[in-house]
């Protein structure tokens, strides 16, 4: 189990990061007019729905689906997309032919469900105010196989639920020095909040739906969680991974569990998940096509559900290997 012992402070971590020391938030759209006439008191109360989402992927982004494939067999036993070239950055570069790859993924919607019951997941880019901390988070691990894959979790968490970095454990704060820059950073640390209060929480929750509800508060516990010494890996996944059935979500869409994505890149990428820790990853580049020679990463874009109540999910290049 990962734990939280010691509280470092922030001058420190940026030494760390100089010596290179061994370190979903759901679009909510129109809600903030909803909860506008909210009695929300005290001056200190961040806005955290009209605020900017660290991670706002969300299903309207998820453009690329390609019905036209859905009937369309692929020749031949995969390959294994680690026999690829790998580019500096971890990413695959492309030959023509049909791979997959089990890849290590990471939760990027905290309060939702898990993947399962079938549901498609479609390729979507990286957006939001922390999209160059999130994908360098992804793409430097490959280069730190040394560093678990619970660290990285923890620390996409910590950004999706903006916690304060300077207040993670010396351990984690060394493990983020490793994957982010300085200046990332900083801003991760200026734009994070601190955790409401009970009567803020109910302030800010009163006017939402049930599903955005859980997730604003889902977030503020984590929070709490991630900057409070003795904290462990289960008691934050049971926060950011709600078990069970998952409902149908707001805005969810009727899409086949195996509907491929054409990526603007001109390859097609289909996204299988087995839980939120490690996804079936599929690519086909057809012969002679545009895609050939261009790279594959897998840190620059999001596994989006069509079932808005499950998690979003990132992939890193490294192999899921637990």
């Amino acid at each position: 189990m990962t734990r939280f012992k010691q509280v470092m402070p922030f001058a420190a971590l940026a030494a760390l990061a100089v010596l290179g020391a061994s370190g979903a938030q759901a679009q909510f759209g129109t809600i903030g007019k909803v909860i506008s006439a909210a009695p929300i008191k005290g001056p200190d109360l961040p806005d955290i729905i009209n605020g900017p989402k660290p991670v706002s992927t969300n299903i309207k982004d998820a453009v690329f689906g390609d019905a036209s494939r859905d009937r369309n067999s692929l020749p031949g036993k995969p390959l294994q997309m680690t026999s690829l070239p790998r580019s500096s950055q971890g990413g695959f570069v492309l030959a023509p032919g049909y791979y997959v790859m089990l890849a290590q993924s990471y939760c990027l919607h905290a309060g939702t469900y898990g993947p399962g019951g079938g549901d498609a997941y479609l390729y979507a880019p990286v957006k939001g105010s922390a999209k160059d901390a999130v994908t360098s988070i992804l793409q430097n691990s490959v280069a730190h196989p040394e560093i678990d894959q619970h660290d990285i979790q923890l620390l996409l968490w910590a950004i999706v639920a903006r916690a304060k970095f300077e207040d993670l454990d010396m351990r984690l704060k060394a493990v983020a020095a490793r994957l982010l820059t300085k200046k990332q950073l900083a801003g991760l640390n200026r734009s994070a909040l601190g955790v409401l209060t009970s009567p803020q929480l109910a302030s800010v929750t009163g006017g939402l739906p049930g599903p955005l509800r859980t997730v604003v508060e889902a977030e503020s516990r984590m929070r709490g969680l991630l900057t409070t010494p003795g904290s462990n890996y289960a008691e934050i996944e049971r926060v950011a991974v709600i078990a069970g059935a998952a409902p149908r979500g707001p805005g969810s869409i009727d899409v086949p569990a195996a509907r491929w994505s054409l990526h603007p890149d001109g390859y097609w990428v289909r996204y299988k998940p087995n839980s939120y820790t490690n996804t079936w990853v599929e690519v086909w580049v057809a012969p002679g096509s545009k895609a050939v020679g261009k790279t594959y990463d897998p840190g620059t874009a999001i596994a989006v559900p069509v079932n808005t109540s499950r998690q979003r999910l990132a992939q890193s290049g490294r192999v899921y290997n637990r």
